[in-house]
Order: C-alpha cells, then structure tokens, then sequence
C-alpha cells in the first residue's frame, strides 16, 4: 500500500481512539510506520535524504511495543507499505501524523494516573518528537535540493529566467 494511504488510515484510526490505550496503540503505529518509511527512503531515497532517513528507521527500535489487542492481531500497518510515492508528500503527511500523535500523547500523560501508561506516553512522545525532527530535516533537504535544480536549470528564452516555460 502506498505510504499516504496508511499515513491517512493512521490519522483516521488516531482520530477516532477513545481510550488512553488506544491513543498509545496508534501511537506505536505511527512509529512503525516512521521506522518503515525511513528504511524505504535509507534504501531507495534521494542521497541527500539517506543519512536522516536511516536514522528515521532506527528510532524506537529498542521500545516494546504495547501489548495492545489491535497491534496482536492485526499487526503494523507498516508491514502493509509497498511503495512511498512522492517523497515530500509523504514526509508531509507522516510529519503531520506525527504532530497529531504527540499531541493526543500529551492528552493521555496528562490525565492518566497510572504510572506505567504515563511512562509509556513519555516515551512515545519522546520517539514521535525525534522523527518529527527528522521528517522536517528531510523536508528541508529536499527543500535545497529543488532550489540547486531550480538555480542550475538554463534559461528559458520564453520568460527571461530558469525554470520551465508556460504551461
């Protein structure tokens, strides 16, 4: 499945959490699905990205996953992602997922009293905060790297400037 289709499911399955440990389990979700897409882009994605996008990957790998009936029986949606698309697209939307499930983590820490869902959540946001950083440092090389191509495109005769002509 393409990576914006299960960064969407991820939104909608956010939204629509209840309860505390539902609101983890997608948490843990979205980080998966961080870790998949930056092992797609270490391996497949433009040079400059590989570097941030290897790190991407390796975020969390060391957290247990929360025994959640969600994450047992239907497994990461990650596994589901075949193809990532357009890169700055899907870096905007995992980007966005994960602003959303730092927030609704914050929620959860901050009205539970359960110790153990606490820590929980203070890991999670900590993970879903570190590839937020990553995400945006891959959105800001591409960034560059469309400005250096836009910059050492020739001259178009047509507008007086580089770039591409009228469409």
């Amino acid at each position: 499945m393409e990576a914006e289709r299960l960064i969407a499911t991820g939104r909608h399955a956010l939204a629509e959490s209840r309860v505390a440990l539902d609101i983890v389990a997608e948490a843990w979700q979205a980080q998966t699905l961080a870790q998949a897409i930056g092992s797609h882009l270490a391996l497949c994605g433009p040079m400059e990205l590989r570097s941030e996008a290897r790190g991407l990957s390796e975020i969390g790998g060391g957290r247990a996953v929360v025994e959640h009936p969600a994450l047992r029986t239907g497994g990461p949606r990650a596994a589901q992602l075949t193809t990532l698309g357009d890169a700055r697209a899907a870096l905007t939307a995992l980007g966005a997922l994960l602003g959303e499930v730092g927030i609704a983590l914050v929620g959860v820490a901050c009205a539970t009293d359960e110790e153990g869902l606490y820590w929980q959540c203070i890991e999670a946001i900590d993970a879903a905060d570190e590839a937020g950083d990553r995400v945006r440092a891959m959105l800001r090389r591409l960034a560059v790297r469309e400005r250096e191509r836009e910059r050492d495109r020739p001259p178009d005769p047509a507008r007086g400037r580089a770039g591409p002509g009228p469409r």
